[in-house]
């Protein structure tokens, strides 16, 4: 199972709610280790910039160098793990920046979901049918939202080691975007 870290520091959330950040977690993600100057060329940003936004998210445990290379040749990994922010017991710096940060990611994930419907009929039938996008609706206990909660995430993280060893992949595997939330619909009634 991938480890889980909670975060609580403004700072670090600060540090994941940057879009080029995010944007070199995710190239990591799907190209596997890469170097600063790799990384660069693929974001269209400089490899001094790319390399201080690496060194920021190591700052924070996000990423690793992989100890392999040497100077500018120094290959980069991401840190697998499931990252959760938002408690009730935030401060409200963390909790503002941690809406800053989910607003980021939806933002991403839309779009994302946005590009494939717009090519979603160029795809192979075999991947149109495979993926989905659904939604429902349940009436739920705090404990069964809580468990659903936790089914979901196990079921996310599934194939998490995919991530950091691109050696793990099946040659037929694609990089596949899972998004899911479940929130209750309506404010909780007032208590009397």
């Amino acid at each position: 199972m991938t480890e889980e870290h909670r975060v609580t520091d403004p700072r670090e959330l600060r540090a994941l709610a940057h879009p080029l950040r995010m944007r070199l977690l995710d190239e990591l993600m799907i190209g596997g280790p890469a170097t600063a100057t790799e990384l660069a060329g693929v974001v269209g940003e400089s490899p001094a910039n790319c390399s201080w936004h690496l060194r920021q998210l190591a700052r924070y445990g996000y990423v690793e160098e992989t100890g392999e290379g040497r100077g500018r040749n120094r290959p980069w990994r991401i840190v697998v793990r499931s990252t959760v922010y938002g408690h009730s017991d935030d401060s409200p710096d963390a909790a503002r920046i941690g809406d800053e940060l989910s607003q980021l990611r939806l933002d991403r994930e839309l779009a994302t979901l946005r590009a494939w419907q717009a090519g979603r009929t160029a795809e192979p039938p075999e991947w149109q049918d495979a993926a989905f996008l659904g939604s429902g609706f349940a009436w739920l206990t705090v404990e069964e939202l809580t468990e659903f909660s936790r089914t979901i995430v196990e079921l996310m993280l599934r194939h998490a080691d995919r991530v950091a060893d691109p050696t793990r992949r099946p040659a037929d595997a694609r990089p596949v975007s899972i998004v899911s939330w479940a929130v209750p619909s309506r404010p909780a009634p007032p208590q009397p």
